[in-house]
């Protein structure tokens, strides 16, 4: 108690300190403008709480919620024709997919939890909790989409084309870049990490669907290329676990600052 009431002090003596600065006309110190940034002034609420009002926030709440179902639906419809194609085909990018829709999943249910709470739209603790368990996620769904694709390079297994195959990759790619942009757009409304996380994901799963008809296709026209698949599983294998390092890296240390301002748990 007595942190935060020297922290409140500090910030209305700051907000003085600015006052007079404009009274004077003369434009406060730089230094002082980065103290007052948006976590010094606000640290228990995220940037969307000055910019939406309540009836608008809780309009995107509810829109964040239905692109969540939308995208568990679809993702996981997807990952079970994902993994059956590359068990019938051997498809390290399949795989790669497949796995990655199951983190799409998991990651839309995330942000349902993290938006299930009316009065918490704009609490930062249960944003910034969101976004370390995306980021641990990440990690463990990167490790197992490497390992399965290195395997696949080192035993030579050669990638397969069939109608079923082309017919899944079309699908995932277009469904999941779709998903990405409501995401990205409502993430940015929101300022919400979490939801422009489960952007990313989704369009790694887009890029993913398309690299199996990439992959296939090169396969088809030059068998000496029969790496592609394989490599790409790789890259973004790599790219989720780089990602979630740096949501780690960023969100820990706000989650442990924000524990003592959170108010709707």
């Amino acid at each position: 108690m007595a942190e935060l009431s020297g922290r409140t002090a500090q910030r209305e003596a700051l907000a003085i300190l600015l006052q007079n600065a404009a009274c004077l006309d003369r434009k406060p110190a730089f230094g002082t403008m980065m103290i007052l940034s948006w976590m010094d002034v606000n640290p228990g609420l995220l940037e969307s709480s000055t910019r939406l009002k309540p009836h608008e926030a809780q309009n995107y709440r509810k829109k964040a919620l239905w692109v969540s179902w939308f995208s568990i639906i679809v993702t996981l419809a997807l990952a079970v024709a994902a993994f059956t194609v590359s068990v019938m085909r051997y498809s390290a990018s399949a795989f790669g997919f497949a796995f990655d829709a199951i983190l799409d999943v998991l990651s839309s249910a995330i942000v349902l939890w993290r938006y299930s709470n009316a009065a918490a739209v704009h609490s930062a603790h249960r944003e910034y909790i969101a976004c370390v368990i995306l980021g641990v996620i990440f990690l463990l769904s990167s490790i197992c989409i490497v390992v399965k694709a290195i395997h696949d390079l080192s035993t030579r297994l050669l990638p397969e084309v069939d109608d079923f195959l082309f017919s899944v990759s079309i699908l995932s790619g277009i469904l999941c870049s779709i998903l990405a942009v409501l995401k990205f757009m409502l993430g940015k409304v929101l300022t919400s990490r979490a939801l422009i996380t489960d952007g990313f994901n989704s369009l790694v799963g887009g890029v993913m669907g398309f690299s199996i008809l990439l992959s296939a296709e090169v396969f088809k026209h030059n068998a000496a290329v029969w790496y592609l698949d394989g490599s790409i599983g790789v890259l973004i294998g790599l790219t989720i676990f780089a990602y979630g390092v740096k949501l780690l890296i960023d969100m820990v240390p706000r989650v442990r600052q924000t524990r003592h301002y959170e108010m709707f748990e």
